[in-house]
Parts: structure tokens; sequence; C-alpha cells
């Protein structure tokens, strides 16, 4: 097994702290790596939002199948997906993705844009100022990245996000993989989540101490396990946030910026040295996505002008020569790679009406 990533800490706004020198150090850390973990983000939100969000999650997951089916995942990707319905890497996976998920739209006025199963409606006007909270820690990142490329003007991938709830692609995801053995699954390399980068333009990603999974590939084409508390972090009052550079960011910086490869394997596959991974895994992702019309042409940064893509790059984004038009085009070919079987139910539908 390879070692764990070395993916940098970076403290975004600790007193004092120059804002340049946090651009500089986030823009460097996601050319170099992709992946991040940013600390001090208390007055983003706390650990009891997130702790929240967890327990609305557990008792989500826990709900009548019926209950969660009736609010199947539809062609605009919010809902409900059953275990084995995404195949996050379909050139490889001969089976689907083992585990649970549900995604939520961009709430308006404190209201789901799509119905919420019985069982987790009392948690709307959470889940709701949840998305807002992370909508806000997006965009301050956002903006950090835009003045460390010396992007004019700064606030060029900020700016192209903000846009009314109803048109916004931006998602959060609950997720649950079951305690599944790998000699229960019925394929030759078993994994709870295939190999693929994000489709949007950043992540962020929120674990729980003990739940390892999360690999992600290395310049040296291995996998390294993500610990879920950096070293040195395990007894911080508010563990760091682990945020990605996702496709579009990718594409906007002619792949300076890399939108890593990361996959979830089976915990007793890979274990990061106190994290146990017994038991079931959960996790929440918040995708941010820009403007659905916003074109992905280079960014007007001197630094993305100049840089040159190199194999690292081309391996860490295997989107990168892809000629796509829009931020919308680029998400809807992701997704219906991933989800082939929602596509064409939907598409059956409307022929048949």
């Amino acid at each position: 097994m390879a070692p764990s990533a070395n993916i940098p800490i970076i403290d975004i706004s600790s007193p004092g702290t120059d804002e340049a020198s946090v651009a500089r150090q986030l823009v460097d850390a996601a050319a170099e790596h992709g992946f991040i973990y940013i600390k001090n983000t208390g007055h983003f939100m706390s650990p009891s939002d997130i702790d929240g969000i967890f327990d609305l999650s557990r008792k989500l997951f826990k709900a009548p199948v019926e209950e969660k089916a009736a609010c199947s995942r539809q062609a605009n990707n919010r809902g409900w997906s059953d275990m084995y319905t995404e195949v996050l890497d379909p050139e490889t996976q001969k089976v689907g993705d083992y585990k649970e998920a549900f995604n939520f739209g961009i709430f308006e006025d404190g209201k789901a844009p799509q119905p919420l199963p019985k069982t987790i409606q009392f948690g709307e006007p959470q889940i709701g100022a949840f998305q807002d909270k992370c909508r806000s820690l997006c965009l301050r990142l956002l903006y950090l990245l835009g003045l460390g490329l010396d992007v004019q003007p700064p606030d060029f991938f900020s700016s192209a996000h903000i846009v009314p709830p109803r048109e916004s692609g931006a998602i959060l995801r609950l997720l649950y993989y079951p305690d599944l053995a790998p000699a229960d699954v019925a394929d030759t390399t078993p994994v709870r989540a295939g190999a693929h980068s994000d489709y949007g333009s950043i992540t962020l990603l929120f674990r729980l101490p003990g739940q390892p999974g999360l690999e992600i590939l290395t310049p040296e084409n291995e996998w390294a396990p993500v610990p879920v508390c950096p070293p040195g972090t395990e007894s911080d009052p508010a563990p760091p946030i682990l945020i990605n550079i996702g496709d579009l960011l990718s594409y906007w910086t002619n792949g300076l910026l890399r939108s890593t490869v990361h996959r979830v394997v089976f915990s007793g596959q890979s274990q990061v040295p106190g994290e146990t991974g017994t038991g079931p895994r959960y996790s929440i992702a918040f995708f941010y996505h820009p403007r659905g019309t916003v074109p992905l042409d280079p960014v007007p940064s001197e630094r993305v002008r100049n840089f040159v893509s190199d194999a690292r790059a081309e391996n860490a984004n295997p989107y990168a020569e892809r000629k796509v038009l829009t931020a919308d085009e680029h998400l809807h070919m992701r997704l219906k790679a991933s989800h082939l079987g929602v596509y064409k139910d939907q598409e059956s539908k409307s022929q048949t009406a």
C-alpha cells in the first residue's frame, strides 16, 4: 500500500494572515495536488453544523426503501440513488457503485426544489442553512484562487457562481456506504465508488473519523489513502475540511489546477493509522457549479497563459483534452456517462408520452 497522500493543510483565515499569501498557497496546492485541507473555517460553519447534517443522513438512509424510492433521482441530478445505480468509472467497472446517495438541489427561501422523504422533512431548514454555509465558503475559496492566479478581475471565478438557486447546478450530496465485505461483491476489483474526477468547479468533502476509504491517484500512478484527520490535527476542535478541484477549474486554467482522480475503496483495503474502518461509511459532499452557460475559455491570467500541460496534469484530469463549450455541456456529458439508466428511462418516458 502506498503511503498516505501528502496533502497540504492551509489556514485560510487566521487573524493577521496575509490574504495574498493564503491565495498563493491555495493555488500552489491546487496545482500540485488538486486536494487541499483547509482549517480555521469556524466563521463559515461549526462542527455542530456538520454533525447535524450527518445525523440527518443516518436517519435518511435508515428510512424505508419505498419512502426513498418515491424521491428517486431524476435527470436534473436531484433525488435518491439506490445501490449499484451509479457507475463512476464506466470504462472499468463491471457493476455499479456500492453506495446509496441523496442529492439536494439548491434551496430557495429555505425550501427544497424537490420532494423530500418524510423521515427528514423536519430538517428542511437545517439542510438549506447548511447549503448556504457551503456556498459562502466556496465563494471565498474561489475568490482566493482567482487572487492567487492574478486573474483580472480577481472575482472572475466567484462571480461566475453567483446565480439564482433555480438556475444553479450545485448539489449537496449525502452518501452512505453499507458495511459490505469485498468477498460479498461480484467484481474482481471491488470499490465502493469508482475512479473519477469531480464534474464541477470545487468540492467540499466532509467525512467522519474512523471511516477511511478515500484514495487519490498520485502523479506516480499509485493509489494513496487520504486520512480523515491529517497528522497533527487529531485533537483540533474543528478538524480541517477537505476540498478538491473539479474539472471546470481545470478546464478554465488549461490544466494548471488539477482535477485529481479519486475513488472510495472498502475499508479493509486501505487502512490509515488510527482509523479502524469498521462498519458503514458516511460522507457529505458539496459540489459547486458555475452558471451553466459560462464558456470554459482559459481565464485571463498570465500564469495560466504561460502554463504548459505536462503528463502528470493530463493523467490527473482525463477530460483535459475534451472540447467542451459550456459548464452545462460538461456536466450533462459526465452525468449521462455515470447514470445512463436514469437518462434512458427519462428518454423512454418522453417518447411514449
